[in-house]
């Protein structure tokens, strides 16, 4: 076990400390939340599977009974037997039962035996008790995924921009099933189990308070060994499911950098990289299936010992013909009254059952070590608080929007390493703001800082003289559209990757937008213009085309600030002078934004901010900083210069 965990150290694979049973029962009850809009579901279903339980109990008990003594054996049977079968009191009162008496009870014993099945295991048990739990089952998994997905959405791109997208799917998929499993596992198996070995327990006594003494001590062993193991089943529970998400977040990012595994002709070392982490998930849960095998195994030798002692006492017993312990009190519900062939019988069946009952109920201890492994990873997405957080008294953004303004505004990702630096900057209503500088300069990250994606670490970013943090995150966002340099689409249709922020959008309002942004006649020409289902990321479109779409998406919303990321980067010239035109004019009493290195982008700006190692170096229109001869004109004749010998 050491040099499993070892092993996983190695590779960055560390189990935290086991928990303990208080903390075991925490993250269990912690799910009663997304139990609770189900709990009478829950109840019924559950008093349904007990019923169905105590009748197979009763039946099974009643049925070897009626067959060992009362027809093996010729013996009469019980007063309640006599009512169950609907026979006469000649059952009851004969010394010996009659052959004819005999074949009575087989052909009810057996007519009973199918109606049983056909009704309650068939019907009841099988289509009644495990639909209804499955479906509860799904309901309350669906509360949770949707519960963590709508966290993980809140959560900052701080977070985001550390956190591997691969893991964060294999919580939402898969830890969070183990809530539905719960159900089962933690609360109708044990109590059904515990319910039937109870039965059980009371039947051992039932037949001879030796048995009883003897089962009650073998409980010891069997749940000293279930302690023992805790443990190492917590901490391989841990290491296979953290080896199968770094799997998922390996296959997540095979498949989004794809092209570029292609151009590099790196197919083999992602190959190389998922075959040694595929393999390693295979051996942790290959291990935990070992000690799972390894404790039951154990288990069950003890409960063997066990079983076959207590066969050896009730074997004397049954040869000298000794009375039952309680079997007089009982004659009226069974003839158990002394050891023969049919009691021992009995007895031997009732003692495997209360030992494989309490076997499995230890089992199902193990089971849920592995669910609250996989609880406690769902719960970590639902524990975290939003870097970003809205205000109880927050207000709506002002309407119209006049003027935006940085004011000193600084930002870090990580303590110590400042991306902004003091900055100020103001931008009116009706005009166009280009964002230049360097790459790394923070160009992209005080504009996300618009969008409420972080919050500033100092200063304040203030809206018609109201601060961006005492607003309504929803109202921001939904005042604020961006087009990203991505170009993200979806595998739908062109009129839906258009509208897929603005779900109200009509039919004209999208082919606006796709106008104003140049991209009408090209989706015209396609198959089925608007309707035309795109390929996965709009692989069917040229890169051209995919930053129009993105444009158009940002434009569709009309909203009254608009960021563009290098909006026209893979655009020609003339479809870029064509866009921008269109951009300035459909921007009137708008403020826009614009993220480029683009000198034609740039010169047709109405102000621009130069940003240079986190701060904001110099602001004007071009012809104002190409004659301050500072660090805007260094910039634009360093990218002149690669122009032309990029194109010669």
């Amino acid at each position: 076990m050491n040099d499993i965990v070892r092993e996983g150290d190695a590779r960055g694979l560390t189990p935290p400390e086991p928990f303990t049973f208080t903390e075991v029962v925490r993250l269990l009850l912690r799910t009663w939340p997304y139990i609770k809009p189900l709990r009478w579901h829950v109840l019924g279903w559950f008093t349904l599977a007990m019923v169905i339980g105590l009748i197979a109990g009763y039946i099974a008990i009643t049925g070897m009974d009626l067959f060992n003594n009362g027809v093996l054996n010729a013996q009469p049977i019980a007063e309640a037997q006599r009512y169950l079968l609907l026979v006469d009191e000649s059952y009851v009162t004969n010394e010996t039962l009659t052959g004819e008496q005999r074949r009575t009870i087989v052909a009810r014993i057996i007519l009973y035996g199918i109606a049983f099945t056909i009704l309650f295991r068939m019907l009841a048990d099988s289509f009644g008790v495990v639909y209804w739990e499955t479906w509860i089952g799904q309901q309350i998994n669906q509360n949770l995924r949707v519960k963590m997905i709508e966290n993980a959405e809140h959560l900052s791109l701080q977070y985001q921009s550390h956190a591997r997208t691969g893991d964060t799917i294999y919580r939402v998929f898969q830890d969070s099933r183990m809530v539905s499993n719960i159900i089962a596992t933690i609360i109708l198996d044990p109590l059904e189990q515990g319910a039937g070995m109870f039965g059980a327990y009371v039947i051992v006594w039932f037949f001879s308070p030796t048995l009883g003494v003897i089962f009650t001590l073998a409980f010891i062993p069997i749940l000293l060994l279930a302690i023992w193991w805790t443990p190492r089943i917590q901490r391989l529970s841990w290491l296979a499911r953290q080896s199968a998400s770094d799997v998922t977040s390996r296959i997540q990012e095979v498949a989004q950098s794809i092209r570029v595994l292609k151009a590099n002709q790196a197919e083999d070392i992602a190959v190389e990289r998922f075959d040694r982490d595929s393999h390693l998930s295979l051996d942790y849960a290959y291990y935990l299936r070992r000690e799972l095998m390894l404790a039951t195994l154990a288990m069950i030798t003890v409960a063997g010992a066990v079983i076959i002692g207590a066969d050896y006492l009730m074997a004397g017993w049954t040869v000298s013909g000794d009375p039952t312990f309680l079997g007089g009190l009982f004659a009226f519900i069974l003839t158990f009254t002394v050891w023969n062939l049919g009691a021992f019988q009995t007895a031997r069946g009732n003692n495997e059952k209360l030992i494989g009952k309490f076997t499995f109920v230890l089992s199902r201890w193990f089971s849920a070590l592995d669910i609250v492994m996989g609880l406690n990873r769902a719960y970590y997405l639902l524990e975290l608080e939003p870097g970003v957080a809205e205000r109880d008294d927050a207000v709506p953004m002002p309407a119209p929007i006049e003027e935006v303004h940085f004011d000193d505004v600084s930002f870090a990702y990580e303590a110590g390493v400042p991306v902004l630096k003091g900055v100020n900057l103001t931008a009116k209503a009706s005009t166009v703001t280009a964002i230049v500088g360097n790459t790394g300069s923070g160009k992209s990250t005080l504009m996300s800082l618009l969008l409420r994606l972080y919050d500033p670490g100092g200063g304040s970013i203030t809206v018609n003289g109201t601060d961006l943090r005492d607003m309504a995150i929803d109202s921001v966002r939904s005042s604020v559209a961006i087009a990203l340099q991505q170009n993200v689409l979806f595998a739908t249709t062109v009129a839906e990757n258009i509208s897929y922020a603005s779900r109200d959008a009509s039919p004209e309002t999208i082919e606006a937008a796709a106008r104003v942004c140049c991209a009408h006649d090209f989706i015209e020409a396609m198959a089925n213009g608007y309707q035309t289902e795109l390929g996965e990321r709009g692989g069917k479109l040229s890169t051209g085309q995919r930053q129009r779409l993105s444009i158009a998406r940002a434009v569709v919303r009309d909203t009254p600030i608009l960021i563009l990321d290098e909006p026209t980067a893979s655009l020609d010239a003339e479809t870029e002078h064509q866009v921008l035109s269109n951009l300035s004019t459909w921007g009137e009493g708008r403020v826009l934004f614009v993220i480029t290195h683009r000198l034609s982008t740039i010169r047709n700006a109405d102000q621009i901010a130069f940003l240079k190692d986190g701060r904001i170096t110099e602001t004007g229109t071009h012809d104002e900083l190409l004659a301050a001869d500072g660090d805007y004109a260094r910039f634009i004749a360093e990218e002149t210069v690669g122009a032309e010998g990029a194109s010669s």
